[in-house]
């Protein structure tokens, strides 16, 4: 089975790439959307039934995928605009370190490239396609170092009046 899901992925990469492509209109997503779709194939590959054509079936996958994926970029451009309006908002306080220092120590405690891909997005003010290709990381991964910065200062909540405000905006 796993020579077989190596051929088909040898065969089809390329056509499903310029299918996502086409919807989503960014290089580097289509690639992950598809390789997305075929570690979903991996791993239902004991279980999988395709009554129709792999080349149908796969179509349809990363065309749905791919929706899927402008339905998320759209919310997360959404929250993205509103996280502009509350960054304008807390401006004035985030120049008073004194009063901020603890937020400051917050983010030092997050991991060297998680820090500087949520400050990338947070106050430089750079989209997530911008942070992954600086960084040489795909978008996905940005998206997951944001959700745990997130996370991080939501657990810290309490302790900076900022944070609250930067994760009452958050993507959850």
């Amino acid at each position: 089975m796993t020579n077989k899901v190596e051929e088909l992925f040898k065969d089809n990469y390329a056509l499903l790439c310029l299918v996502s492509f086409s919807i989503v209109k960014d290089r580097d997503a289509a690639k992950d959307i598809v390789q997305d779709f075929f570690v979903s194939i991996w791993n239902k590959r004991d279980t999988l039934n395709i009554t129709t054509s792999f080349e149908a079936y796969a179509r349809r996958s990363v065309k749905n995928l791919s929706l899927l994926y402008l339905e998320k970029e759209k919310k997360v451009k959404k929250i993205g605009h509103e996280l502009d309006m509350v960054r304008e908002d807390t401006q004035p306080l985030l120049d008073k370190p004194k009063k901020n220092s603890k937020l400051y120590d917050l983010l030092n405690q997050m991991p060297d490239k998680r820090k500087e891909i949520f400050i990338s997005f947070v106050v430089q003010g750079k989209s997530y396609s911008e942070i992954a290709e600086s960084n040489g990381v795909s978008i996905n991964t940005v998206k997951t170092q944001m959700k745990r910065a997130y996370a991080f200062l939501r657990t810290h909540k309490k302790q900076d009046f900022v944070s609250v405000i930067l994760i009452s905006s958050s993507f959850f």
